[in-house]
């Protein structure tokens, strides 16, 4: 039996759950091997220590929920299972987002692996994966159907089952949040107030979850069964504080998404108003042309249809000609290296002067 549930047993009552270990261990390995590629890469420049801070503390969520105290009385406490829930759905996937690995993948990585994570985040299965109309649809459904269905009773009663909703949870939140909260380079881009209207409108459902299970009774799917410690709750009182949990701490944490949000917002119409949106503007700009000057000769001079899909990609706002779309960042201009290469050639031609046909 179970000592009584507090602080000290969240602290001391450790479960181990090797596939949680397991993956932790291999998603934090590969990301910090990602930061030391980038330190190398670009010395001047390295990986945000703040990002790794992030994506560690996301890895770190899971681990907590999954094996500690919270994770030993999930099945016993049903409060502590919504507890559970709210961990794995609403504080882990924004922290592993504003981590960024797929950025820090594309900068650390090199072809064909850099291509290859490009057309996977842009093909048509991840963009429908990230639409945001599918991650509301997919939020509602896992909170909704994981407690207010006959699911909620089976997966309390098969720990196969259980395990694969925490799963669940932590896939459906990274994918809802990841466009309202993240900057990687997946095919939607969002407004803010887009991204501040949704989280408003996905409120209700956790409001909703909440009110009928804090109102619920016997036959309530997911009500405690089975022996239970004398320390424990009843059933009904339990099933109600499971409520007042996912009504009150999932309306208080998506208000903060929203507060985050907002944050955002300000900070971003701040920049431009100050010009230094408008600066890096122009310093793309400057540098693309720079990038495209650049090329060989035969490669400006590309007659054709490329040449031709090359200028309108151009046009459109894409890579200048000359440019391919693998070189090309997905924020709108070249990478680093491109800049560098493109400033040295342009030095050195400054240097060689007009005695060899070249530009003074």
């Amino acid at each position: 039996m179970l000592a009584p549930f507090g602080l000290s047993a969240v602290v001391t009552q450790w479960q181990f759950a090797p596939i949680v270990t397991v993956l932790v261990a291999l998603f934090a390995g590969l990301y910090l091997w990602g930061v030391v590629r980038v330190a190398r890469r670009h010395p001047q420049r390295p990986w945000a220590a703040w990002r790794t801070g992030m994506f560690m503390g996301g890895l770190a969520v899971i681990v907590i929920a999954t094996q500690s105290g919270i994770g030993a009385y999930d099945d016993l406490l049903f409060w502590d299972h919504m507890v559970q829930h709210l961990m794995l759905i609403m504080v882990a996937p924004p922290l592993l987002i504003f981590g960024q690995p797929i950025t820090l993948l594309m900068h650390a990585s090199r072809n064909p692996l850099h291509t290859w994570t490009k057309r996977v985040v842009r093909s048509k299965v991840a963009s429908f994966l990230t639409w945001p109309v599918f991650g509301v649809i997919a939020y509602t459904v896992a909170v909704a159907g994981a407690h207010l269905t006959s699911l909620a009773t089976t997966v309390e009663q098969n720990e196969t089952l259980h395990n694969t909703e925490h799963a669940v949870f932590l896939i459906v939140g990274y994918l809802f949040f990841l466009p309202l909260l993240g900057t990687e380079p997946i095919r939607w881009r969002l407004s803010y107030p887009v991204r501040f209207v949704t989280l408003v409108l996905i409120m209700p459902v956790d409001t909703f979850t909440g009110i009928v299970l804090g109102n619920g009774g016997h036959g309530t799917p997911g009500l405690p069964t089975g022996p239970r410690p004398a320390w424990a709750p009843s059933p009904i009182a339990d099933l109600h504080a499971g409520g007042a949990v996912m009504w009150v701490a999932g309306d208080g944490l998506m208000f903060g998404l929203m507060m985050l949000v907002f944050l955002m917002w300000s900070m971003d119409d701040r920049s431009a108003v100050s010009g230094h949106g408008w600066f890096e503007s122009a310093r793309k700009a400057s540098l693309a042309s720079l990038v495209a000057s650049h090329q060989p000769a035969e490669a400006q001079a590309q007659p054709g249809a490329a040449g031709a899909e090359a200028g309108a990609e151009a046009a459109a706002g894409g890579s200048p000609a000359g440019v391919t779309s693998a070189r090309w960042s997905d924020r709108g201009g070249v990478d680093d290296d491109e800049h560098l290469a493109a400033y040295n050639a342009f030095l050195a031609r400054l240097h060689q002067g007009p005695g060899n046909g070249r530009p003074s």
